[in-house]
């Protein structure tokens, strides 16, 4: 038998407990509970944490990075974090007991979102236009790359700084042809001020040679080492709610309600099966299993992270991602 209860003291939280004594294993969410964290709420919802022995604490975060620094000073042995920022992280911080162990996003949602009535359907559109871009935008970061791998003149393109709460409304005004963003939120968010989505196109940078990879399941190393067990069940008990979330997206949004009584379920719905679609369930993945990652690939990204950023010493693959708590082959999702 499950409890769950809601607490707000280091933010909004849900946790699952079983009444024997089990590992706690509490975990920094990236963002808000929205649609894309309905894995985390349904293995929860499912009893999968509780079978394994674990008692899980989901807790929201503010970013993409915010999980990182938790995870890393031992306040969560896990959390979800853009794979990116935490090999930025440990350049800067060596030694940091911190680690990449499931990858969930094999396709970051670093995106181009544009308009079609406004000429951008393919990133070579962009030369003569403009393109509107939040200066601390995660996808406007990754910027270079996507120029030098789609060889498109960047001195064509105009970059026009805008707002978090008016890039989308700049597009829609049509102010700006295209905005850098995540792709399933400028998507919804274009969509929601009235434009048509047969006029919104999604030019998704990993599909135009960019090898990043994006969020990743991280765990102290520390934690790990003392409990391997544990985290393996943690990252099978995910697993398992990726699959459920699959096979009935409605039913695995419905998981969140109760730990967030405010949601738009039909929105987070369309965001979760975008993020599904364009970011999770790849080509890649179903051949390949998920939670693994392409060795050549991670490497190439490696590379490409040098256009964006300035090593502090010489990358090192193995020091930002593990499969060791993974069976092998990943997890097969069919």
């Amino acid at each position: 038998m499950f409890r769950y209860a809601l607490t707000t003291a280091l933010g909004v939280t849900v946790m699952a407990s079983a009444v024997q004594a089990q590992t706690n294993m509490p975990f920094a969410l990236d963002w808000r509970f929205e649609g894309p964290s309905a894995p985390y709420f349904v293995a929860i919802d499912q009893g999968y944490f509780g079978e394994a022995g674990l008692s899980v604490e989901v807790t929201a975060g503010q970013g993409s990075l915010d999980a990182i620094p938790k995870v890393a000073t031992g306040a969560f042995p896990v959390g979800f974090a853009d794979m990116n920022s935490l090999i930025k992280f440990l350049d800067q911080n060596p030694g940091a007991p911190v680690i990449g162990a499931m990858m969930v996003y094999d396709k970051p949602p670093f995106a181009i979102v544009g308009r079609k009535s406004l000429g951008v359907e393919a990133p070579s559109d962009l030369e003569g236009r403009v393109l509107g871009a939040p200066p601390p935008d995660g996808a406007f970061a990754q910027w270079p790359i996507f120029v030098a791998e789609t060889g498109i003149d960047a001195d064509q393109v105009t970059i026009e700084p805008v707002g978090f709460p008016t890039r989308e409304p700049s597009l829609a005004e049509g102010t700006v042809a295209a905005v850098t963003g995540f792709s399933f939120t400028s998507f919804l968010n274009t969509a929601r001020l009235g434009v048509p989505e047969d006029d919104i196109s999604v030019i998704l940078m990993a599909d135009h040679g960019v090898d990043l990879y994006g969020n990743v399941i991280i765990v102290n190393t520390d934690f790990a080492a003392a409990n391997p067990d544990a985290v393996t069940a943690f990252l099978a008990a995910v697993a398992k709610g990726v699959v459920d979330t699959i096979a009935d997206p409605e039913a695995a949004v419905q998981a969140i309600v109760p730990f967030n009584p405010a949601m738009d379920v039909e929105l987070e719905l369309r965001r979760l099966e975008l993020a599904l679609r364009d970011n999770i369930v790849t080509d890649w993945v179903m051949e390949n299993g998920m939670g693994i990652i392409d060795d050549a690939r991670f490497a190439n990204s490696l590379e490409q992270i040098r256009l964006t950023y300035e090593y502090q010493t010489e990358p090192d693959a193995s020091l930002y991602f593990t499969d060791a708590f993974l069976p092998e082959g990943g997890f097969k999702l069919d």
